[in-house]
């Protein structure tokens, strides 16, 4: 992720989106460059208009005053599940790692 958002960044700036200048980008924040990602990057946004992109993406995504509503009690089930979902996943997680040290 941290490279499409180096490249919205290069865009934002007004800079051409090339492989010296993600690198760069990356750098600055702490990231070791992969040259493969990078490539990859350049070749998915060849013939791309980014303004195009960001305005239809923000067409389709919903915001928060269009989303339905949803009420708290499911939420909270929900939450609860999910919670007891972890506990189970933490367990099988041990349970493997006991197998891998005897």
């Amino acid at each position: 992720m941290e490279y499409v958002y180096a490249a919205l960044l290069i865009h934002k700036a007004g800079k051409t989106i090339d492989a010296a200048t993600v690198k760069k980008v990356l750098e600055a924040t702490g990231v070791i460059p992969d040259d493969g990602r990078i490539k990859a990057l350049l070749a998915s946004l060849e013939g791309v208009n980014i303004d195009e992109a960001i305005k239809k993406a923000a067409v389709v995504a919903p915001t928060a005053s269009t989303a339905a509503p949803t009420e708290a009690k499911p939420q909270k089930k929900e939450e609860k599940k999910s919670v007891e979902e972890e506990k189970k996943t933490e367990e099988a997680a041990a349970a493997g790692l006991s197998a891998l040290f005897g």
